[in-house]
């Protein structure tokens, strides 16, 4: 298909790096100034013990709203189904008031996206290695289905973007793959979804980004990606134009990976979340009766995830196609567009001299 592998191997990699080394997650590192924090939260927990139940005391002294914070710090989580790592850093003592956990469970618990996402790469490398690494000429059925998703994902970019489209290819599919394992390694027992944090959605969009405005100054050039952002003048018009247009071009390049990345939060963790309640209200319906087993209601939603975790998936990746486009050059585009139209052309061109030629000949055969 043209496309250097060293290179690609490069950008995929560097896709994977920014996408699992989410820089928020750093945020919740343990700091000098955030043990004075937690001491804090822990005479306000003690304060109250002395309010009655509904209201709690702020720094004034007042009464308000509850406020529930475990022994971290940190606000409760959403009621999601329970995974791995928080089982151990319970079974631990790390929600515990006078246990202090080991200090490798409590980094697997602050970091918990960060690993899982940093599995999911694996799991992804492996499978692929695993498919690719005895090339047949009569495939197996594990290269057959990587080469079906190779080959629908190609087309399906080069639909999009044009025949030049191929470069691009590699950075896009590794997108689309590792946003669709991450979705729905939620479902899998004992597991979570890494997408149903912040932290890894602005990652994945601040990649998107960096990647599409790298684009945009390889093709473009200084001096032209700034005349794109000023909304490509022509005229007088178009440079009166320029201090209205240059400003909001740049806010919605920024906007951008903004919506990429709270889309993709939102819904996975809406799903997860949805999950998370209808599995416990199954089991609390039959907690009467004391049974080790619940309902299950949330299976029907289960099979919802799994559709919605594809289209999210493929939502991302389509608009982060559409934002290279965008960035292209209007005419290499152009010059693809046309291309293509004339190739379809005269493919139509060729087809209907055929039939006018075997009409041609049913005639004479007739007479």
């Amino acid at each position: 298909m043209g496309m250097r592998p060293g290179k690609d191997v490069r950008v995929t990699l560097l896709a994977i790096l920014i996408a699992v080394c989410s820089p928020g997650g750093l945020a919740h590192a343990a700091t000098p100034g955030e043990h004075a924090g937690h001491a804090g939260q822990a005479q306000r927990a003690d304060q109250l013990e002395h309010v009655e139940p509904g209201g709690h005391v702020d720094q004034a002294g007042h009464a308000d709203q509850p406020e529930h914070v475990d022994q971290t710090g940190h606000a409760e989580h959403p009621p999601e189904l329970p995974n791995l790592i928080h089982l151990l850093y319970k079974a631990l003592g790390g929600e515990a008031a006078d246990t202090a956990p080991p200090a490798w469970i409590v980094l697997c618990y602050r970091f918990q996206d960060v690993f899982y996402a940093l599995l999911v790469a694996l799991i992804i490398i492996v499978i692929v290695r695993w498919g690719t690494r005895r090339m047949e000429q009569i495939p197996g059925p594990v290269q057959n289905v990587v080469e079906f998703f190779i080959e629908g994902f190609h087309s399906f970019i080069l639909g999009i973007l044009g025949p030049g489209g191929e470069r691009y290819v590699p950075f896009l599919g590794t997108l689309f793959l590792y946003i669709w394992f991450m979705n729905l390694f939620g479902l899998v027992p004992l597991m979570k979804s890494p997408t149903a944090g912040l932290n890894t959605t602005a990652a994945l969009a601040i990649s998107v980004f960096l990647y599409v405005q790298w684009t945009g100054m390889r093709h473009l050039g200084p001096i032209r990606y700034v005349k794109h952002l000023a909304g490509d003048p022509q005229d007088v018009v178009g440079w009166c134009m320029v201090p209205l247009m240059l400003p909001l071009h740049v806010i919605s390049e920024l906007a951008k990976p903004v919506s990429l990345a709270l889309r993709l939060f939102g819904n996975i963790l809406g799903e997860d979340v949805l999950i998370g309640v209808f599995a416990g209200l199954g089991i609390a319906v039959l907690a009467f009766v004391h049974s080790p087993v619940g309902v299950p209601l949330h299976l029907p939603f289960i099979l919802l995830a799994l559709l919605m975790s594809t289209v999210q998936a493929l939502v991302f990746t389509l608009l982060s196609a559409i934002y290279i486009m965008q960035m292209l050059p209007h005419d290499e585009v152009g010059r693809e567009t046309d291309a293509v139209a004339a190739a379809a052309v005269d493919g139509a061109r060729t087809a209907g001299t055929d039939l006018t030629l075997s009409g041609s000949h049913t005639s004479l055969g007739g007479r």
